[in-house]
């Protein structure tokens, strides 16, 4: 069964159905059957329980049809009327198949043309009463009168008025095999007949104090409005049954995280002794002084690492704001102490430029680093188990079976939004309840930071480093080519450094975009004259780490590359970048590109070329790097852009899905939810008073509770 929430009681049962219940396989829905199910397995729906779960994606307001001769122009309509004749017409040049229908009511007549579907003639029969729902226009070469173009259509018997018109409609996204008004009759008579056995877990003060309808009345009315008129309301997500069900949503969530958060306190952890003389040698060899904000950050976890409870705690902030230092004093605070640490990275690169980084830091204290990743060698593995290694970086791997640590203390998990609760989880069970710092390059709106991380104690560093400028970032167009080499000349001529980043290695035609290897070919030729290398993720490593080493050293003057220099290299004197097809990359990523450069004292440059024709959402990541450097205000813009579905699912393993929700439209009842969580878990950490609670939210968690416990 799926993560949906179990609101049935085992033994209450419907008058129509006495054995159905939540857990019910759909097949046994009356209209449903074998070969149906399979087809509603493919919306993933397979459980009567999912079927009541599955709610429309829009709303079309049937109530007032209106009548052919008051149709507007320019605008999507709906009329009921009545076929008066269907025909196919195949074009001379193309032989492309239109379907013409021709329907009317007594006001007038009206010409519906479908494209290329001829098979749908078979549904038409003259006489026969039909809804059609659609931009309206009309044909200045061909007659008079309105037309509709691929409209949405319905065929109407007597029976089924009040399910398909003369209301507010519900609009299914269907699958091959069942249409929408297939699908709407199922949801009808689903939600009609089974909302009945939904039993509300909410607590009912909750439900009081935040005005929320109960359950079973909130599915039917999400399903087919009665109480609701406002169609504007309801497909915008904000009617009285959308606040239920979203509350409910954000509710579950944040109690699984007020849980998880509450479970920690009462676990015993590392009690670090903070000496301090390996960070303070550490810190000493600095060629600079840590900002006013790593100073307090690295208190906030030197006081953490100090408790006898294990530490749990995100640190995020802009890039090049010194988060790796900040890692690496809390890294030192472990291995004083007898400990081990480790660093997760989501990809090889990563974990690659944190392994040079991390090893050129601490060598002179010496310490002993190693790089794990899937292909490394069984020597390693035991170096680790053994305790002769004291800080590992690497990949997925380090959760593999195989490793295992002599006495892990400290785990730090880069990029955490890469990353699941469960494999933070199963990290934590390397070591007897090690400190977990998570660490993201990625600023996080504070919202979306509550909604995923509410089990962990947030530190923010706000402050870059002293003489850091903002990076002036311009958008240009293929036709200005020729001011974009006059910049990178006249940089090169101050004898600064330059990136060209490239989204892809090798030509593609079917993207048509320009490569890397061709890229550096083309600026070898225009800058004949200056060191032009080229670094991307299919080179070997040592290949890739002596080119970057080159152009820190100064020997390279253009480096083109790939986004593998998305994070790890710092070069001063690298004054501008070029990103070419900036149009195709995100909003994040174009923004953790462009802090690879303005690490000096001197102005720095992002040149943004977009290739035209683009869609308007680049339009709004173009125009956002353009009007601001502040990484929160883009991690919001990116956040109003997308949509938050990406923060969830599979990237986020282990955190329920939102499936209603939307934590930027609903962020007031994301934090009513959060609050009351947080307050029930405070008073009641075991929700025994709760039965029905208790039970919805481990099977929303699918168990995972249970997991993350270990």
């Amino acid at each position: 069964m799926n993560d949906r929430t179990k609101s049935f009681t085992g033994t209450k049962t419907s008058a129509y159905s006495p054995q159905i219940s939540g857990d019910t396989p759909v097949q046994y829905v009356k209209g449903v059957g074998p070969a149906r199910a399979r087809i509603l397995e493919r919306l993933g729906i397979n459980t009567v329980e999912d079927i009541l779960f599955y709610f429309p994606w829009r709303y079309e307001d049937r109530r007032h049809l209106k009548k052919i001769n008051s149709l507007a122009y320019g605008s999507l309509q709906t009329t009921l009327c009545e076929v008066a004749s269907a025909n196919i017409i195949t074009t001379p040049r193309k032989k492309m198949k239109i379907l013409e229908l021709a329907v009317a009511d007594e006001t007038g007549f009206l010409k519906a043309r479908w494209f290329n579907q001829p098979y749908l003639k078979k549904y038409f029969k003259k006489g026969q009463k039909i809804i059609l729902s659609g931009v309206v226009k009309g044909n200045p070469y061909n007659g008079i009168g309105p037309e509709m173009d691929n409209p949405d259509f319905e065929l109407l018997s007597e029976d089924d008025r009040l399910v398909h018109t003369s209301r507010i409609v519900p609009v299914y996204r269907a699958a091959e095999g069942i249409s929408p008004k297939q699908l709407r009759t199922l949801m009808f008579n689903t939600s009609s007949t089974y909302s009945f056995l939904l039993e509300d877990y909410l607590p009912g003060y909750i439900r009081e104090r935040n005005n929320l309808m109960p359950l079973s009345r909130a599915v039917r009315e999400a399903h087919f409005p009665e109480e609701c008129s406002d169609v504007s309301a309801l497909n915008k997500g904000i009617s009285p049954a959308h606040r239920r069900l979203v509350f409910d949503e954000f509710f579950l969530l944040e109690l699984g995280l007020a849980l998880l958060k509450k479970r920690e306190t009462f676990e015993r952890g590392i009690s670090f002794t903070d000496r301090g003389v390996l960070a303070s040698r550490f810190l000493q060899g600095l060629p600079f002084e840590l900002t006013g904000a790593q100073k307090r950050v690295v208190a906030q976890i030197r006081e953490d690492m100090q408790r006898p409870v294990p530490m749990n705690r995100l640190v995020h902030g802009d890039v090049g704001c010194g988060k790796t230092v900040v890692a690496l004093v809390s890294m030192l605070i472990a291995v004083e102490n007898g400990y081990q640490a480790c660093l997760m990275a989501p990809t090889e690169l990563l974990a690659e430029q944190h392994f040079i980084n991390i090893h050129r830091m601490v060598e002179a204290l010496g310490l002993k680093v190693a790089l794990l990743t899937s292909g490394t060698k069984e020597r390693l593995v035991d170096d680790i188990s053994s305790g002769t290694v004291q800080i590992v970086v690497g990949t997925h791997a380090l959760i593999q079976e195989r490793v295992r640590f002599r006495n892990l203390g400290l785990a730090i998990i880069d990029e955490q939004h890469r990353f699941g609760v469960l494999q933070r989880a199963t990290l934590r069970s390397k070591g007897f309840n090690p400190d977990i710092l998570v660490m993201t390059a990625t600023p996080i709106p504070r919202t979306l930071a509550m909604t995923l991380y509410g089990d962990l104690d947030v530190s923010i560093i706000d402050e870059l480093p002293a003489g850091r400028r903002p990076v002036i970032t311009k958008v240009f167009f293929p036709s200005q080519k020729d001011m974009i080499y006059s910049l990178i000349k006249a940089e090169l001529s101050k004898g600064r450094q330059v990136y060209i980043v490239y989204p892809l290695i090798e030509e593609s035609e079917r993207l048509d975009l320009k490569s890397a290897m061709e890229g550096a070919e083309a600026f070898r030729r225009i800058f004949s004259d200056r060191r032009t290398g080229l670094v991307h993720g299919r080179m070997r490593h040592d290949e890739r780490e002596a080119v970057m080493a080159q152009f820190k050293a100064g020997d390279i003057d253009i480096l083109v590359a790939t986004t593998v220099i998305e994070v790890g290299i710092d070069v001063p004197n690298a004054s501008l970048m070029l990103i070419v097809h900036a149009e195709r990359f995100g909003l994040a990523q174009l923004h953790q590109l462009r802090g690879r450069i303005g690490r000096g004292s001197y102005d720095s440059y992002c040149l943004l070329m977009a290739y035209p024709p683009f869609s308007e959402e680049a339009r709004r990541r173009l125009r956002a790097m353009e009007s601001t450097s502040d990484g929160f205000r883009i991690a919001e813009e990116d956040l109003a852009i997308r949509g938050p579905g990406d923060f969830f699912g599979t990237r986020q393993s282990g955190i329920p899905e939102l499936k209603m929700a939307n934590i930027i439209r609903d962020m007031e009842l994301l934090e009513s939810a959060r609050r009351e969580a947080f307050d029930l878990i405070d008073a009641e950490p075991d929700l025994a008073g709760h039965p029905l609670l208790k039970e919805t939210l481990l099977k929303r968690w699918r168990g995972r509770l249970e997991l993350v416990k270990s």
